[in-house]
């Protein structure tokens, strides 16, 4: 028996398989605007705050499946001058030490449960290009509270409280 597939059915199989992957984002519980409530880092056994004692964020995810991150640490002193492109060492390496960027592409499964991104941009260039799975990143939601437990290549385990911005 020879199995015949038209042009218009492996079509309507994309089409299918596009239209799913939407709707799973639009009833994602990840979908909105998420706060830092808090976030800590654990390196070889000693655990300290990563963005200060009150840090500052914003996650978002869109229901077309892309997402912004911006984390920062308050206490972080303005350079000395405006001009972006013009601070000292120790002001740029404040600033990098305590700030990341980043957006990119998520998945999630047939039921909108986070399953991984794809880093198209970041302040941190080594983070490009980067695919995370559930092995490295989980995303937990529970109401208008998600966790997030993040190892980076090196070993060190990110934990993030976020709170759904209403």
């Amino acid at each position: 028996m020879t199995l015949k597939i038209s042009v218009l059915t492996v079509g309507a199989i994309m089409a299918l398989s596009v239209c799913t992957a939407a709707f799973s984002a639009m009833k994602s519980p990840l979908v909105g605007t998420w706060k830092m409530v808090s976030a800590t880092i654990e390196r070889q056994g000693t655990r300290s705050d990563a963005y200060g004692p009150n840090p500052h964020g914003w996650l978002v995810f869109t229901e077309e499946l892309t997402f912004v991150e911006v984390l920062t640490d308050p206490r972080v002193p303005a350079f000395r001058s405006n001009a972006r492109g013009e601070g000292t060492d120790e002001e740029n390496r404040a600033a990098m030490a305590g700030s990341i960027g980043f957006f990119g592409r998520y998945t999630v499964d047939q039921n909108g449960e986070f399953t991984g991104n794809t880093v198209e941009g970041s302040t941190f260039p080594n983070w490009v290009g980067a695919t995370r799975t559930q092995d490295d990143l989980q995303l937990k939601v529970d109401g208008n509270r998600m966790v997030e437990n993040f190892q980076r290549p090196d070993g060190t385990k990110v934990h993030i409280i976020w709170e759904r911005v209403k």
